[in-house]
């Protein structure tokens, strides 16, 4: 988990969480292994474009080509380039469409950049900005890089930074409005929650009773 030598003793925890999250759900989406979480290592093996993409339920929100317009119950696909994530304005749909492993892979991807990007960097990047992809094996890059910057964003903080009420300056969020603590406990939070979510996708995927249903960008066509 790296030297933390210098590092706030009250970041110690978090930043060990962090590590200890980003690298069992690295694990679980590449492989080879994954900590089970009582220190035995389970075989994983790298996920695939379908299972990426896969949408389990009618009217899943996912990553898109824009050429094809967002899904259903979404109005934007958010982000640069070809591909976008399904998103709407405020508020969100009730209740929420079921996300895809795309979606909430880069979701993850595109908090840790930008926030990092907020914290110790430009405080110029939105998520208009981020680029999602139709490949598994780069969003799971895009995911490692954008976790190494959060980290180093951490690894930047001080004591009086933690205490800073609007260090983070992260436009999407309440991140001007508390401490740079409570952003980095928040952050923690996001990754052990979508993580897990990810992981329980995976299982539903192996099963193949599960893995028939539709399965990517077509599936905005199915309404139920």
């Amino acid at each position: 988990m790296g030297d933390q030598t210098g590092i706030p003793a009250r970041l110690v925890p978090l930043l060990d969480q962090f590590d200890f999250g980003c690298e069992r759900l690295l694990g679980r989406i590449d492989g080879p292994v994954v900590d089970s979480g009582n220190g035995v290592e389970v075989e994983a093996t790298p996920m695939t474009d379908a299972e990426y993409l896969w949408e389990p339920v009618p009217g899943c929100w996912s990553v898109r080509r824009r050429a094809d317009g967002p899904g259903v119950r979404a109005t934007v696909l958010v982000g640069a380039g070809d591909w976008g994530r399904d998103s709407a304005d405020s508020p969100h749909p009730v209740p929420p469409p079921f996300t895809t492993i795309a979606w909430r892979l880069a979701h993850l991807s595109e908090m840790l950049a930008v926030r990092a990007d907020h914290a110790n960097g430009t405080h110029a990047l939105t998520k208009d900005d981020y680029r999602a992809g139709p490949d598994a094996a780069g969003a799971t890059a895009s995911f490692s890089a954008a976790a190494a910057a959060w980290r180093e964003a951490l690894l930047a903080a001080d004591e009086t930074v933690l205490d800073r009420v609007g260090h983070c300056t992260y436009p999407h969020g309440s991140d001007p409005e508390e401490p740079f603590i409570d952003v980095i406990w928040w952050v923690n939070q996001e990754i052990l929650h979508h993580g897990a979510e990810i992981a329980l996708l995976r299982d539903l995927y192996r099963d193949g009773r599960f893995a028939a249903g539709p399965v990517g960008p077509a599936a905005k066509d199915h309404d139920g």
